[in-house]
Formats: structure tokens, sequence, C-alpha cells
């Protein structure tokens, strides 16, 4: 009989401080796609009244012991600032850019975790203090741009409701967060986010 793993109490509770920026989330579909075969991330909801669900420590665990994939937010919609920055990185050589990026970053005194993924890794970028999306945007493509490692991203046009990539590479560095406020975001208000870490 497979035994059956238990997400400590106190370990959710790191889990939620490092993580979790709002109770908003996204759930990855348990089927693939039929014609890309790629599973896609949704907003689940109330069967009942169709409300968005929030997110709930069972959640958490139940994504933590593999039973569901879960996606985290960015940015707190109250006020516009995140507990962490995640560069998504999804190509062969993609650790080693990663390596470069955690090692400089060690020696400016900031903690990061990098996490391997199916088709890359990502570097977990951890804050003191929550700070302004725009702040960590600034700080991080600053640093790839030192170290010569380009960052996809977004930019805000002025006067407008849209956005453009600020640059498209062969090999995708995705920083997030991808905005800067939530508000200037056409027709949505969620932002980005990320595959929580420590998945199956």
């Amino acid at each position: 009989m497979k035994r059956r793993l238990i997400t400590p109490t106190a370990l959710l509770k790191i889990y939620n401080d490092l993580f979790v920026n709002r109770r908003a989330y996204t759930l990855q579909s348990m089927r693939p796609h039929p014609e890309s075969g790629r599973h896609y991330y949704y907003r689940p909801k109330e069967r009942a009244s169709g409300a968005p669900l929030l997110l709930s420590e069972q959640t958490i665990a139940d994504h933590l012991e593999g039973r569901i994939t879960i996606g985290l937010y960015a940015i707190n919609s109250l006020n516009q600032r995140c507990k962490w920055v995640a560069i998504d990185a999804d190509y062969p050589t993609a650790m080693d850019d990663l390596i470069k990026l955690q090692y400089q970053l060690a020696q400016e005194h900031v903690e990061s975790a990098l996490e391997m993924s199916k088709r890359g890794g990502h570097l977990w970028i951890f804050l003191a203090l929550p700070l302004l999306a725009r702040k960590c945007r600034i700080y991080i493509y600053d640093l790839a741009q030192r170290l010569g490692v380009p960052v996809k991203g977004a930019v805000w046009l002025r006067g407008s409701k849209s956005f453009r990539n600020t640059m498209r590479f062969k090999r995708v560095r995705l920083a997030m967060p991808y905005e800067d406020l939530l508000e200037f975001i056409a027709g949505r208000s969620d932002g980005s986010g990320s595959t929580a870490p420590i998945t199956v």
C-alpha cells in the first residue's frame, strides 16, 4: 500500500509566508489539451455561485503532496507589491544562466532558490519586505543586463492599455512580475504568475 504524504502545518505556514501574495490562484488542468498536448491553467470557481475559489491551506497541501498543481500570482493587487521575483527559463542551457544569476545575487546578499523544471528551471528571489512590482522589475532587469542575460518582459505603452514585448529571443527568460501595475492590463486584473514551486 502506497503511503500518503502529509504536509506538516508548520511547513504550510512557511510556504504561505514565502510564496502567497494573495488568495487568488490558478489550477492546472488534469488532462492535456487534445491538440497542443499542454496542460493549461484556469481560475477554479465554485459550482453553485461561479465565484472564484480562494486559496486555502488544504489547496496548498494538495499541491505539495502532488495531487494537484497550482499557480500563484506575483503581485498583491491591494498594494501592488511582491514577496518574490521568479525567472522562468525553458531551454537546454537554462540552468547555466540561472546559476550565473544566482551567483551574482549571492554577491549582492540577495537570497534565491533554484528549482529545476521539465524544460529548464526557475530562479526564485525572496524579498525581506514586499516591494513595489516596478522596483522588482527594475532590479532584475538591471542585474540581467549586467550579466548579459536577456530577459523577456512587457512594457506599458503610455496613453494606452496594451502591452508589447520589450525583447524577444529564441532563448526566453521570463521574469515575474511581468507588469508594473495590475490596473494597466486591459480586460483583466490578475496579472502574471508562476507555477507554484515544489511540484511533483
